[in-house]
């Protein structure tokens, strides 16, 4: 807990004044306050949207159908997620959010305004939330299948991996998903953090894009977004988040992070590891010159090789340096579908000596997770 100066100087004054007793009572007080204005902006934003879609639930009604968080299906920097049902025996999976913090409510807040109006067959549905004092939770539809990064990277765990048939279907409903969030909403909507973990997979693995935590929405007649710090996850994040002259941030980002993707699911592996390579790793270069040795074609059909082929030039179409040479989704999707006259054609190599790019190695290991959760 970081305390300002003027609390400091308080404290100082307090403990010569009145002793210890009174100085605990004080930082209490304060911590209290701290997590009281937390819980306020919660409040101005749920009286501010009293015809949110997605259901109010009390506190106890999420520990009821957790059966008292009994069944956990993953954690992560958010808190943790467990397996529910309501009391229609749908099946659920209820997101516990952390200890009530500044960066915490902004993403609660982000997930039920942008993902609560949504209703896509390629994005999570957003059941109900619970924000109860300081207890915040979030009900989404249950996904048996789990998340995406289990199944293409699978043979790293000694798992069966599924077919590339199925992985290019996965591939064009993420397509479609982002698609629908670009363009086919009120709002404008970019997700900022696309990637593996966040494309859940139903019964039938059609997926499902999930985690909207740092999702940004702005109306249909701006083009650029106005951010004051990177948002999204290392490996995925666009270069224009970073490097302002690259070019302006749009819903290209995005398209950058889907490609980023694409790669992994044709390869059916990481497409770098974070501890090993240097910053500009990250960015495209790498990939590109990586795409004769980047899959292991030895045991796949002569069909499965020209899908994952196909899925790797749309791939580095999606990972252009500047924003300005990728493709929108809208073209993406076409590629995908093969009704495109750039499917095949492997782009050109980008430039990669940029003006204020920097010279010296960071690794995502210092920082996996460059989430911007201000209100903007």
């Amino acid at each position: 807990m970081v305390i300002p100066i003027y609390s400091l100087l308080s404290w100082f004054a307090l403990k010569l004044a009145l002793g210890p007793p009174f100085v605990v009572a004080f930082l209490i007080y304060k911590w209290r306050r701290r997590d009281q204005s937390g819980c306020e902006e919660v409040e101005d934003f749920l009286q501010n949207h009293s015809n949110l879609t997605p259901i109010k639930y009390s506190y106890s009604d999420i520990k009821k159908m957790t059966k008292g968080f009994k069944h956990k299906l993953g954690e992560g920097g958010y808190g943790y997620v467990y397996k529910g049902k309501l009391q229609s025996k749908r099946d659920v999976a209820v997101k516990i959010l952390g200890k009530s913090k500044k960066p915490n409510e902004q993403q609660f807040i982000n997930e039920v305004v942008t993902i609560g109006k949504i209703r896509h067959i390629n994005v999570v549905q957003l059941i109900g939330f619970c924000a109860e004092r300081t207890k915040r939770a979030l009900v989404y539809e249950y996904m048996p299948n789990g998340s995406l990064d289990k199944h293409i990277f699978s043979q790293e765990q000694g798992n069966i991996s599924i077919s590339y048939e199925k992985i290019y279907n996965i591939s064009l409903g993420v397509a479609r998903g982002i698609e629908y969030l670009h363009e086919g909403c009120d709002m404008h909507i970019l997700h900022f953090d696309i990637k593996p973990h966040n494309i859940l997979l139903d019964d039938d693995f059609n997926p499902k894009i999930s985690d909207f935590g740092l999702a940004k929405s702005y109306p249909i007649d701006d083009s650029i977004v106005s951010l004051t710090v990177a948002r999204g996850t290392m490996g995925y994040m666009a270069p224009e988040l970073l490097y302002k002259n690259i070019g302006g941030i749009s819903y290209k980002a995005d398209v950058y992070s889907f490609g980023m993707l694409l790669m992994e699911m044709a390869g059916r592996r990481k497409n770098l590891n974070a501890m090993e390579y240097s910053w500009q790793t990250y960015f495209a270069k790498w990939v590109y010159d990586q795409f004769e040795e980047m899959i292991d074609l030895s045991n796949v059909t002569e069909e499965e090789k020209v899908i994952a082929n196909k899925m790797i030039v749309i791939a580095l179409h999606c990972i252009q340096m500047k924003p300005n040479d990728r493709p929108s989704m809208n073209e993406v999707i076409k590629m995908l579908e093969g009704e495109s006259e750039f499917q095949d054609a492997l782009p050109s190599q980008p430039l990669f000596t940029l003006q204020g790019m920097p010279t010296d190695h960071v690794h995502a290991g210092e920082s996996s997770n460059l989430a911007c959760c201000q209100s903007e």
